[in-house]
């Protein structure tokens, strides 16, 4: 019992984190009254001993820890970390921690979550929303910007320019319209909702265009020449990053800048002869600004210092000698303007670097910046986007259609294809505005923005598959009267884009997060690269033990939560939700302490334990949406219609990542291991969340097809059109009849099952677009009252309506693939009428 009661001292001192000091005391009353009592074994005196040395150490004089541990411990720590280049050192640098710092804290402090300033929009903003957004949207036509046009309209394009769309993140007194983070992420959703291809175009100079990065380095001269030309639509800009072979690595960039002098405007000055061969780049066909990523070189000594200086972001006007661009790329049958530029020694002064010569070098860090702010808002917002438009269209359409005389959103498989719809699109959209909060904030999320680029453009993929399951032969139909076709077309668009997701989620994300992120590591990455040895140690010596202290803690908490599944953590009372907010803080705990024994383990290697890192990544993914989704309930103030929904969302972050940590301990690169990660993250087991029940799932589905606030809280940021003739306005409109008049066709619908067929006389034999005819036989019979005639007619041509497709004769097609406007009809049996 003695050696017990000195281990459990211990642990309690480790668990609640108390300081050196106190512990050592504690821990020498405890080995006292130890020697006091004749009872106690000599084993406790050995595990007394042990554990007050360690206290003990932790109070040593710093001279004496210092030069008899400190310095030795440097030595094979320098070993064990992972070594990183220059282009990754500046990736550790950019950027901020804030709600991901607490996720790799293993013990998250809710308030923080809880009381952090949130999304919102200001009146001006929503003035814009519901203004000039809402008529853009309405002057969209998506199947003749994508088979017509190949373009959106001149009117679209002067419409954009006209009303500032250029300009939404562009500070007023330069021309712009001065909008938030949260406002841009919100426009650019909406306007997705309606046309990928005019969503693009718009987010694409408002986040890594040009605009972004004079706004943050350009010089005084650059932001008062060029800010309000874009802002008005007078420049149209375009930023080359990727290359044919190094893809969106800086560090690889082929494309270069040698300092010379040149003639520019009739002067000699200094500048850089550019060549470059870029491709992929959004706008660069119609661009009259292009923004450039190179590498620059001094080989004659022009500015007296290295020959390599660096990646450095520069300018080049459109119309400069040497420019080449306007060909196309098409990307997966979205029109956004896409193609190649390229150059060969194309001279620009200095005065064309972004932020003048004294940036020369330091690009890398720049684009790093503001890529954090692009992709936390753009591809987030088309992926969330997607899956409201999903959810409104596909919820209407499970609604209306009907087999076997019911509506095919009862059947329990249809139900388990809206379910993951509906809970998917509540938990980017939490995601995607715990995030813009953050920007609005004046944080730059690294690491966030990669896990949100990742996530929402993966589960924008699933939302638009299992949407497409259940619209059917519905969907896989290309003509106008499709809703779904275009978004589905983009899914690889977002999913390859901005760095592709298999390198975010094995390569950065973690890898990145996990040293960014830590609360020690970043000063001990820095204290080992110091070539004062002093220094360096004096700096380690100042972190280590209590790097040491929180990776023991970390492995406590998880083992003590795991045995108490949790029940021993504190959580807050609101929502009354405290069970997941235990297990969000035991798999934060385990979280912490996988991230310590990776980067203990596998250090410098992990870049190649991709397995790892994106198993790593996957569990960080889960932590951060059930948080975002508990913000955002949390923000709406608890509303009881959504629970259903956050209980889903949460039940099935914590089974995923349940299942992502097993994974990751399973098959942890070190064997040795595997057993002791096992014993302290699962000693009961990887069980008991095993996700959604079949009746919660079923409430969950119900959400996007019933027809409540809830359903319109999911859809909410989605442009409405009612129109009969718009693809998704014809399902929205049958979607209000069969509403209106869902009583009226059970009342024949039960006629038809429970009569004899003599009686029928040949009604249930009638075709589809045979209304009328049904129509006038209940009325006849006194099934519908006459005065409800007209709109059961109605309905019921409405709901005919929506499972028509579209099909084209051979000259049709021929016009199409020339570009020109096909004829169409549809495939059914037109009504008589």
């Amino acid at each position: 019992m003695s050696v017990l009661f000195l281990v459990i001292s211990a642990l309690v001192l480790i668990y609640f984190s108390i300081g050196g000091k106190t512990a050592a005391i504690v821990m020498s009353v405890a080995t006292l009254v130890g020697v006091a009592n004749d009872g106690w074994h000599i084993l406790s005196f050995l595990i007394g001993g042990v554990l007050l040395a360690l206290a003990l150490l932790i109070t040593l004089p710093g001279d004496l820890r210092l030069d008899k541990f400190s310095r030795p411990l440097l030595g094979w720590v320098r070993s064990r970390l992972p070594k990183l280049s220059p282009t990754e050192q500046e990736a550790l640098n950019s950027g901020s921690v804030d709600w991901d710092g607490e996720l790799f804290s293993g013990k998250p402090e809710w308030n923080k979550l809880l009381d952090a300033a949130p999304a919102h929009l200001t009146s001006e903003e929503q003035a814009f929303l519901d203004g000039p957004v809402e008529e853009l949207c309405k002057m969209l036509d998506d199947w003749q910007i994508t088979h017509e046009h190949y373009d959106l309209p001149d009117k679209v394009w002067k419409f954009i320019r006209d009303k500032g769309f250029f300009g939404l993140v562009i500070p007023k007194e330069d021309g712009g319209l001065g909008f938030s983070n949260t406002a841009h992420s919100e426009i650019v959703m909406k306007i997705s909702t309606r046309s990928v291809s005019a969503a693009v175009t718009v987010m694409v100079p408002n986040s890594l265009g040009p605009g972004e990065l004079l706004m943050h380095y350009g010089t005084d001269d650059q932001k008062q020449h060029y800010l309000p030309r874009l802002a008005k639509g007078k420049e149209i800009p375009c930023f080359a990053l990727t290359s044919p072979v190094a893809g969106s690595d800086a560090g690889a960039i082929p494309d270069k800048g040698i300092v010379c002098k040149g003639e520019w405007d009739g002067k000699e000055v200094l500048g850089l002869k550019v060549t470059w061969n870029k491709r992929y780049i959004t706008l660069a066909p119609v661009a009259t600004l292009i923004g450039l990523a190179i590498k620059v070189y001094d080989p004659d000594k022009l500015l007296g210092g290295n020959d390599d200086i660096g990646v450095t972001c520069v300018l080049v006007p459109r119309d400069t000698d040497g420019v080449n661009a306007g060909a196309r790329h098409l990307p997966m049958n979205t029109v956004f303007m896409n193609g190649p530029t390229w150059g060969t020694e194309v001279f620009i002064p200095m005065e064309q670097v972004i932020g003048g010569q004294d940036m020369l070098g330091k690009g890398w860090k720049m684009l790093l910046e503001c890529l954090s702010i692009g992709r936390s808002i753009s591809l987030p917002a088309l992926g969330t986007g997607a899956g409201k438009l999903a959810s409104l269209a596909t919820g209407s359409y499970a609604y209306t259609r009907e087999q076997f005389g019911r509506t095919i959103s009862q059947f329990e498989g249809v139900q388990e294809a809206l379910e993951p719809i509906a809970g998917y699109t509540y938990m980017m959209d939490a995601a995607r505005l715990l995030t813009a909060g953050m920007l609005d904030r004046g944080v730059r999320p690294s690491v966030p923005s990669a896990v949100l680029k990742y996530r929402n453009t993966d589960l924008m993929r699933e939302v638009i598959n299992h949407a497409m399951d259940v619209v059917a032969g519905r969907g896989v139909i290309t003509g106008p009267r499709n809703f779904l076709a275009r978004a589905y077309q983009a899914v690889p668009i977002g999913i390859t884009v901005e760095g592709a997701n298999i390198l975010t989620r094995s390569l950065m994300i973690f890898g990145q997060g996990a040293i960014r992120c830590h609360p020690f590591i970043v000063e001990e990455i820095e204290a080992a690269g110091m070539e004062d040895e002093d220094k360096a140690a004096k700096q380690f010596d100042g972190i280590f033990y209590r790097h040491l202290a929180h990776t023991t803690r970390n492995a406590l908490r998880a083992f003590v939560l795991g045995l108490s599944k949790g029940w021993l953590e504190t959580a807050p009372r609101q929502g009354d939700i405290q069970k997941y907010y235990r297990q969000l803080g035991r798999f934060s705990a385990a979280f912490a302490l996988m991230t310590d024994v990776t980067l203990l383990t596998v250090g410098g290697g992990l870049k190649a334990r991709q397995r790892l890192s994106g198993r790593m990544a996957d569990c960080l993914v889960q932590l951060y949406y059930a948080t975002a989704v508990i913000k955002q309930w949390h923000e709406e103030g608890y509303p009881d219609d959504q629970r259903d929904l956050v209980e889903w969302c949460l039940q099935t972050c914590l089974h995923d990542l349940q299942d992502s940590m097993r994974d990751a301990i399973i098959n942890f690169p070190v064997p040795a291991l595997r057993w002791p990660l096992r014993l302290l993250v699962f000693p009961l087991g990887a069980t008991g969340l095993n996700g959604p029940d079949d009746k919660l799932g079923a409430k969950v589905a119900a959400t996007i097809v019933n027809d409540t606030p809830v359903r319109q809280r999911i859809s909410r940021g989605t442009f409405i059109n009612m129109d009969p003739d718009d693809p998704l306005g014809r399902v929205l409109n049958a979607y209000n009849l069969a509403n209106e008049t869902a009583e009226m066709r059970q009342r024949l619908h039960e006629a038809i099952r429970t009569r004899d067929e003599d009686e029928l006389d040949g009604i249930a034999l009638l075709m589809g677009h045979q209304r009328k005819e049904l129509v006038d036989w209940a009325c006849a019979q006194g099934i519908i009252k006459a005065d409800e005639c007209p709109k059961m007619e109605e309905a019921l041509t409405a709901l005919y309506d929506v499972i028509r497709v579209d099909a084209f004769d051979a000259d049709g097609l021929k016009a199409l693939a020339k570009g020109a406007k096909g004829k169409r009809k549809v495939v059914e049996r037109p009504s008589k009428d």
